[in-house]
C-alpha cells in the first residue's frame, strides 16, 4: 500500500453508523501483489478517528448491551444471510487485495458467514448460574454481562474472516466495537461493514477506522473507554499492545505468531500426510499462523516423502488468485518476499540444500507481483534462520529424527506454541503426541484442523484467549457474582 497526502473525498471509515473520510483527509492507495496495480484508494485516518469511533461505540453500548439475546441474534444472523449471498463478490475483493486463490477465498468467506451464524445462536446461551450459600440467610447469584466497548485489530492474510472471528462474538455477548483492518487489505473489510449497514445494526455498535497502526493502536490502549483490546497479529506488536493495555488493565484477546512443526512418522500414510503438508504448508501461499514452519520427517520415510512431495508440487499451479486454477498466489510484498528468500540464502550458506524451487518468479506474468517459487530444502538444522523464526511463505525445511522423545523436544524447544501436526497409524502415539506437544492446536492426521465450533489460539507467546466455539464468548463477557441477602 501506498500512502497519499492529498485531500480527497474518500469515504470510507464507517463510525456512528455513517461513511465518512478521514479527519486529516488522507488517502492509501491499495496494491494487488499479483500484478502490483492499484486494487482501490480507501481514506486513511489516525487517533482522531478512533476516538470518534470509540466515542459513538461507548455511546451505543448502553441501548446495545440491554437488548435480549434473541434480539441481538437477529441482526448477526442478517449479516450471516447477507455474508453468504455476497461469498462470490467478497471473495473476488480479498483476491485482488492480497493474492488469495479465489478457491480459498471463497472458503474464507463462507468461514465468516458460519461465525455470524454459530454466535447468532451462541448469543442465547450466556447462562449464569447460583451458588448453595453457607448461610441460611444468604443466596448467591452470578451474571455474566458484556465488558464493553471492544477495539479489534486484525491481521491482512484472512481479511474477512479474522474480522468475523472477533466481531461476531463480541457483539453476540453485548459489546460494542471498533475494528481496524490491517492497512494492506482493508478493500474487504469495507465491504463488510456494507453488509453490517445493509443488516441494520443501530448506529455506534460496529465501527471501522482505516489508519495509521501506530496511531490508532495507541488511541485503543490510551482511551478508558475501551475495555477490551483484540488483536491478531506479530508477537511483537502483540507485546507492545499489552503492555499499552496494562495503562488500565484492559482486558486482551492475542492471537499472535507460531512456528509450527509437522511430524511424519515411519508408520504414516505417507499420500495423506503429503496432502495434510500441501493444505497445511501452501495454502495463502504458506502465510498463516498455523501454517507448518518445520517439518519433521522420520529418517527411513525421509527420501520417500520428500519424493512425493516434489512431485505434488511440480503439479501446483502459482499465480494470479483470481485465475480459477492457481493453488498458490503471491506473497502479500516486496519486503515478505525479502525475507523469504532471506530465509532459503540462510539455509544454503549454512548447509541446506534446496532440492526443489528456492527462486523468486519473475518470467513473463509473474514479473510485476511478488512470487516465490514453492520450495523444498533438506538438511536443514537448527541454527538456520528458517528453524527459529516464523518464514511465513511457500518453504518446506525438512528435519530428519529417529526417536518419539526427541522429536517431541525439538518441536517443543520454541517460544511459540499455536499449532502442530502429527502423522501416525500408531493410535497410542496418537494420544501421547497430543498430550505432550506444547501447542494450542494439533492436528493429528488432520493438516486442516481449524473449525468454527472449536477453540483457536495459543500456549506460551503464541498468545491468550481463544476464539471459536464457546470460549471465544467468554472472552468478551465480565463475571458479577450478586448476594442476596434475605
Amino acid at each position: 500500500m501506498e500512502k497519499s497526502m492529498q485531500t480527497v473525498q474518500v469515504k470510507s471509515m464507517f463510525v456512528n453508523g455513517e461513511w465518512v473520510q478521514a479527519e486529516g483527509g488522507d488517502t492509501l492507495r491499495v496494491i494487488n501483489p499479483a500484478t502490483g496495480e492499484e486494487a482501490g484508494t480507501v481514506s486513511y485516518g489516525d487517533a482522531r478517528d478512533a476516538k470518534n469511533a470509540i466515542e459513538a461505540a461507548h455511546q451505543a453500548f448502553k441501548d446495545w448491551s440491554r437488548l435480549t439475546a434473541r434480539e441481538r441474534s437477529k441482526y448477526l444472523y442478517n449479516l450471516y444471510e447477507l455474508v453468504r449471498s455476497h461469498r462470490d463478490e467478497l471473495a473476488g475483493i480479498i483476491s485482488a487485495e492480497m493474492g488469495k486463490p479465489l478457491r480459498e477465498a471463497k472458503g474464507e468467506v463462507l468461514g465468516a458467514a458460519d461465525n455470524f451464524m454459530w454466535y447468532a445462536e451462541e448469543a442465547k446461551r450466556v447462562y449464569g448460574e447460583t451458588i448453595p450459600s453457607s448461610v441460611p440467610n444468604k443466596r448467591i447469584m452470578v451474571n455474566r454481562q458484556p465488558v464493553g466497548v471492544v477495539g479489534a485489530i486484525t491481521p491482512w492474510n484472512f481479511p474477512v474472516n479474522m474480522v468475523a472471528r472477533k466481531i461476531a462474538p463480541a457483539l453476540a455477548a453485548g459489546c460494542t466495537v471498533v475494528l481496524k483492518p490491517a492497512e494492506s487489505t482493508p478493500l474487504s473489510a469495507i465491504r463488510l461493514f456494507e453488509l453490517i449497514e445493509q443488516a441494520g445494526f443501530p448506529k455506534g455498535v460496529a465501527n471501522l477506522v482505516i489508519g495509521n497502526p501506530e496511531s490508532v493502536g495507541q488511541e485503543m490502549t490510551d482511551n478508558p473507554k475501551v475495555r477490551k483490546i483484540a488483536f491478531t497479529g506479530s508477537t511483537r506488536v502483540g507485546k507492545l499492545l499489552m503492555e499499552g493495555a496494562a495503562k488500565h488493565v484492559q482486558r486482551v484477546s492475542l492471537e499472535l505468531g507460531g512456528h509450527a512443526p509437522f511430524i511424519v512418522f515411519d508408520d504414516a500414510d505417507l499420500d495423506a500426510a503429503v496432502a495434510g503438508l500441501f493444505e497445511s504448508k501452501f495454502r495463502n501461499s504458506g502465510q498463516m499462523c498455523i501454517c507448518t514452519n518445520r517439518l519433521y520427517v522420520h529418517e527411513s520415510v525421509a527420501e520417500a516423502f520428500s519424493g512425493k512431495l516434489i512431485e505434488r508440487l511440480k503439479k501446483a499451479k502459482v499465480g494470479d488468485g483470481r485465475s480459477k486454477d492457481t493453488e498458490i498466489g503471491p506473497l502479500i510484498n516486496q519486503r515478505a518476499l525479502d525475507k523469504v528468500l532471506r530465509h532459503i540464502r540462510d539455509a544454503e550458506d549454512k548447509g541446506g540444500r534446496v532440492v526443489f524451487g528456492g527462486q523468486r518468479l519473475t518470467e513473463g506474468e509473474y514479473g510485476k507481483g511478488f512470487y516465490c517459487e514453492p520450495t523444498v530444502i533438506a538438511d536443514v538444522t537448527k541454527e538456520m534462520d528458517i528453524a527459529n523464526e516464523e518464514t511465513f511463505g511457500p518453504v518446506v525445511p525438512i528435519m530428519p529424527f529417529t526417536d518419539e522423545a526427541a522429536v517431541i523436544g525439538m518441536a517443543n524447544d520454541t517460544t511459540y506454541g499455536l499449532a502442530a501436526y502429527v502423522y501416525t497409524q500408531n493410535n497410542s502415539r496418537c494420544f501421547r503426541m497430543a498430550e505432550e506437544l506444547e501447542y494450542g492446536i494439533v492436528g493429528i492426521n488432520d493438516g486442516s484442523p481449524t473449525q468454527t465450533q472449536a477453540p483457536f489460539g495459543g500456549w506460551k507467546e503464541s498468545g491468550i484467549g481463544r476464539e471459536g466455539g464457546r470460549h471465544g464468548l467468554e472472552a468478551f463477557l465480565e463475571t458479577k457474582f450478586v448476594s442476596f441477602g434475605i
